[in-house]
């Protein structure tokens, strides 16, 4: 078909979304931004050929990405965000009534320009919103040299592909500097890949990496339809993980938020920790210590 979009998991196999209407494509400074139009999920954003959210679904990733690191700190009041040029993660992050700053670095300008024009209804006006610095850097550069701690981390990453603008924001050598950046008691969160039956190598790796700085992580996971699998993440807590918060605290803090959600509820957080037997097998088995000098690469 004409113009498909492949979006490959292994050489072999993967999905694919074939555009209604093409409302932009160019290449930027970092990489291949595409935005289209289909009938099974309205608008998608794609970077360097991965889907990286859609209209349709969108409220499963970031709803998934941001509350459990949230609801871990009993009272997030900085948070530093990664990524997330659509600008949904930072909605999400800015529905705490707690927080009072949100420091978010896209090193690709671009991106955000076409998200905050187009993806109206992911961001939901939230890049006006006066608790935000918007940086458009390198991320780690910013966690390096500014020195500032936050209570809560969130890597809204594009995948690690080759050349691509993030493979180094997934290394023990990042991690470090994030575990550093944290207040005590802080959390951090991962997008962290497909957790498929048939390539885990980048779920478990950072689950694995992750691990070996922080101590206590948590890997869970969530069906996002537009990515045809669940998707992976994974949280690493300097104080408590998010299935150790009582329900009721769970509950009372949800419906504190600005707006309500509609995937995530109190009842349903912790059944995303619950992963099947042959994922808490694999970790060992599959995942590897990423590091600088040997970085995590995606097709």
């Amino acid at each position: 078909m004409e113009n498909t979009i492949l979006d490959r998991l292994t050489d072999d196999s993967g999905f694919f979304l074939v555009p209604r209407s093409e409302i932009a494509s160019f290449q930027s400074k970092y990489q291949q931004i595409r935005l289209i139009d289909t009938a099974s999920f309205g608008l998608c954003l794609i970077l360097d050929g991965k889907v990286q959210s859609t209209q349709a679904d969108e409220f499963i990733y970031h709803e998934a990405l941001v509350h459990p690191a949230m609801l871990a700190h009993p009272g997030p009041r900085s948070v530093f965000i990664a990524g997330g040029g659509e600008g949904a993660t930072l909605r999400e992050v800015l529905r705490h009534p707690t927080v009072e700053e949100v420091v978010m670095v896209d090193l690709d300008e671009e991106v955000v320009d076409i998200c905050r024009r187009y993806l109206t209804s992911w961001h939901q006006g939230a890049f006006e919103d006066p608790r935000l610095r918007l940086v458009h850097m390198d991320a780690r550069a910013v966690l390096d040299e500014e020195g500032k701690r936050y209570d809560v981390i969130v890597l809204d990453l594009s995948e690690p592909v080759d050349d691509g603008p993030s493979y180094l924001l997934f290394t023990q050598e990042f991690y470090e500097l994030c575990r550093d950046r944290l207040q005590p008691g802080g959390v951090l969160v991962t997008q962290a890949g497909c957790p498929s039956l048939i390539y885990s190598l980048p779920f478990h790796s950072i689950t694995v990496t992750m691990e070996r700085v922080f101590g206590r992580v948590a890997p869970y996971e969530a069906f996002i339809p537009s990515f045809a699998s669940n998707w992976g993440f994974t949280l690493a807590s300097l104080g408590k993980l998010p299935p150790e918060v009582p329900e009721g605290e769970r509950s009372k803090r949800l419906a504190s938020l600005k707006g309500g959600l509609r995937f995530l509820d109190a009842g349903y957080l912790p059944a995303m920790f619950n992963q099947p037997k042959y994922q808490k097998e694999n970790r060992g088995k599959v995942g590897r210590v990423i590091r600088d000098g040997k970085p995590l690469i995606v097709i």
